[in-house]
Parts: C-alpha cells; sequence; structure tokens
C-alpha cells in the first residue's frame, strides 16, 4: 500500500512564536511582536501564534463536529455537494482537488464555510446541528485574528499599519473544514494526503490538527515538521501576498504527508484569509487583481470541476 511517508525530518528552525494579544496595542511591546512575526515570515514564510481567540474547548467542540459530519453515511453526505457553486461552499468530495501541477488528487475531503451572510450563503448539514453555529464561530475568531497579523506585518514592512488588512475586509476567506481519512487500499502510488503546494491567499491560519503531517521546504531545500502546539496557530503566507509585496515575504511550499500507520484519520481547519477580489495584486503597470489570481489557480488545482 502506497503511504507517501517521508524520510525522518527535523522541526523547522527560524519559525518564531508571537503572542497575539502583543499585537493589539501600541509601543514597544507591540513593535517587539510585529519585528518578530515580520522577520519569521519574511524569511520562512511561517510563524506560529500563541494567545489567540479560539479556545481549546471551542477547537474541540469544532473538530467533534467535523467528526461528526465526516461519518455521515455516503449518500447523506454527497447531499451536501453544490455543483453550481464550484466548491466555494459544502462539500468538496474525497479525491476531487489536486495540487497545482500534480497528476494525482489529494487523499483528502472537506467542507468549505464562509462568512455569515455573505452571498453565496453557507451550505450546513442538517444532521450535525453544532456544525453551523461552532464554524461559524471559529471563522469569525480567525478572521479578527488574521487582521491583527496582517497589521503587525505591514507595520514590520515600513507600510501603513492597515495598508495589508483593510484589503481584506469584506472578503470570502474561506474556512476549509479538512477531513485525511486512512489511506485507502487501492491509492495511487505517490499518492500524499496533500501534495507539495503553495496557498493562494494572503495568510493561511492553521489551528492545531489532531494529528502530525504538515512539513514545510526550508530555504535549503529540506523538508521539516511545522505542526502547530496545543493552543498555537501555525500562519503561513500565501502567493497574492508575496505578489503584493513584491516577494517580500515568500509564499513558502509545504506539504501534507501520510501518517506511518495508514487507518489513522486526521482533521484540520486552515483558514484561509484573502483580499477582495477587485484588489490589484501587484504595483502598477500590473492590472492583476485577486478575484482573477484565485480563478486561475482554483482552475490549475481543479477544484472547481466537481
Amino acid at each position: 500500500m502506497p503511504t507517501g511517508d517521508a524520510p525522518e525530518v527535523a522541526v523547522a528552525s527560524g519559525v518564531a512564536t508571537v503572542d497575539v494579544r502583543e499585537l493589539t496595542g501600541e509601543g514597544a511591546v507591540f513593535g517587539r511582536a510585529a519585528a518578530t512575526l515580520g522577520a519569521s515570515l519574511v524569511e520562512t514564510g511561517f510563524v506560529k501564534v500563541a494567545g489567540h481567540a479560539v479556545a481549546p474547548e471551542r477547537l474541540a467542540a469544532a473538530y467533534a463536529a467535523a467528526e461528526a459530519v465526516f461519518s455521515l453515511p455516503p449518500e447523506v453526505l454527497a447531499g451536501y455537494v453544490r455543483p453550481e457553486l464550484h466548491g466555494a461552499r459544502g462539500l468538496v468530495p474525497f479525491g476531487r482537488e489536486k495540487a497545482k501541477d500534480a497528476s494525482i488528487a489529494d487523499l483528502k475531503e472537506f467542507w468549505h464555510v464562509g462568512p455569515t451572510g455573505a452571498d453565496p450563503a453557507n451550505v450546513w448539514p442538517e444532521e450535525v446541528p453544532a456544525f453551523a453555529e461552532t464554524m461559524a464561530e471559529l471563522h469569525a475568531s480567525l478572521a479578527c485574528t488574521s487582521e491583527l497579523l496582517l497589521e503587525a506585518l505591514a507595520v514590520h514592512l515600513g507600510l501603513g499599519r492597515r495598508h495589508l488588512a483593510d484589503l481584506v475586509v469584506g472578503a470570502d476567506s474561506i474556512l476549509r473544514v479538512l477531513h485525511y481519512p486512512p489511506v485507502p487500499d487501492g491509492a495511487p502510488a505517490g499518492a500524499v494526503r496533500s501534495a507539495a503546494h503553495e496557498d493562494i491567499n494572503f495568510i493561511t491560519l492553521l489551528p492545531a490538527a489532531t494529528a502530525d503531517g504538515l512539513q514545510l521546504l526550508d530555504r535549503d531545500g529540506r523538508w521539516c515538521r511545522v505542526d502547530a502546539e496545543p493552543g498555537e496557530l501555525v500562519v503561513d503566507a500565501g502567493d497574492q501576498l508575496s505578489i503584493h509585496l513584491g516577494g517580500r515575504v515568500p509564499a513558502t511550499t509545504h506539504r501534507v504527508v501520510n501518517p506511518g500507520d495508514p487507518a489513522t484519520h486526521r482533521y484540520s481547519m486552515p483558514f484561509f484569509c484573502q483580499p477582495r477580489p477587485e484588489v490589484v495584486l501587484g504595483p502598477p503597470p500590473s492590472v492583476l487583481t485577486a478575484g482573477q489570481y484565485h480563478a486561475q489557480r482554483m482552475e490549475d488545482i481543479r477544484a472547481g470541476r466537481l
């Protein structure tokens, strides 16, 4: 059975940890925390965040709701696929998404949750009432945290404090509720839970997953572990942020490898904070908007072909 396991890898070096509570004020405390966060993102594309608003009990409730949803019978889950939304809301079934330039689909399924009150509306599973309330609260908390992080990064780069954060206000940022089921016996050779890729958006906020597996590719070409500890978020920079900042912050390649025990489930809930679609990504004379770039990348990974 293919597992996609990588050789033993070291913990990623240079990925700093910042307490988000130090980013809510002014003065020297804010300045030091912003400098730590900015330097970590510039050097590695990643940073870890502690002291955030997602309480452990809220995260545990979210994972319990996710497990209940993905334990529903396949025929029930299939009723929550919305082909007309091209994967923007509801269920994207197992084996439907490929990393850019990959030839094999990832070993995952996921449910997309957008902002409350946005268009299109969220799709909620009637069989698990707790899922809607829990995920809506989690989305709101991570959206607030993402603005604080973008403020700190902007200050570190010598930009206006709200330069980046204002670009994501009102955007269709997405909470992806991911389920990596046990590796199936018939999985193609080389299939992995999430093949090497860079994220599309501005920044991704990832609460601690239920199992290890996340790795980043460092500047020396080595794969390194970068899983969040309990109570932390792992934050990485995406392509749109890197383009907007002229490459000053890298969109670092990362992946999720298969487990040593192929029967292991893994749940994770990345929050993809992205700019509004009309935002122009590059400096003049660029006319590439965030919406155009996002649409092309979604076509590349075939997430819309349901």
